[in-house]
């Protein structure tokens, strides 16, 4: 008699357990989507701040030298802006076409306005959030936990 008791208990949480978990995630389905989804902004969000925060970095660098030597923007900075030549010979300074600024500048305009990544959802979340899906899902858990409660429930004797 004991065993039979024992079996009925591990049945009731087997259907009662597996009919609660389809129930939950066909109703939670529509949030946990939004938490996949918030998740991916939230890591956009980060990659962008970092980005930021090494500009940031790399401008304080420059305004830092540029307060210790202002000889350095007369030095190095001017020739580059007017168009004059170098005064020292070891000193490279590219000659950009407008075409080719241009094309960098599309590039990256691109970059900064590009659309974020797709989300990257679990398989058995997208599958779980058709509409058809949910209905079953919603369905075969009331049953289940309907099944626990009508044929496993406590024996009066």
């Amino acid at each position: 008699m004991q065993g039979r008791k024992f079996i009925q208990a591990v049945l009731f949480f087997l259907f009662f357990g597996i009919g609660a978990a389809s129930l939950s995630s066909s109703i939670l389905c529509d949030d946990l989507i939004r938490y996949y989804q918030n998740k991916q902004l939230l890591r956009t969000a980060q990659d962008s701040l970092s980005r930021l925060e090494s500009l940031n970095t790399d401008y304080d660098v420059l305004l830092n030298r540029l307060e210790e030597n202002p000889n350095l923007v007369v030095e190095r900075l001017a020739p580059a802006t007017f168009g004059t030549g170098s005064e020292d010979p070891n000193t490279v300074y590219p000659r950009a076409t407008s075409q080719q600024l241009a094309a960098a500048r599309k590039a990256l305009m691109e970059e900064s306005n590009r659309e974020p990544a797709e989300v990257e959802m679990p398989h058995w979340l997208r599958r779980c959030s058709e509409p058809r899906n949910r209905i079953l899902l919603f369905v075969s858990g009331v049953v289940l936990v309907l099944i626990s409660f009508v044929c496993f429930r406590p024996q009066s004797s």
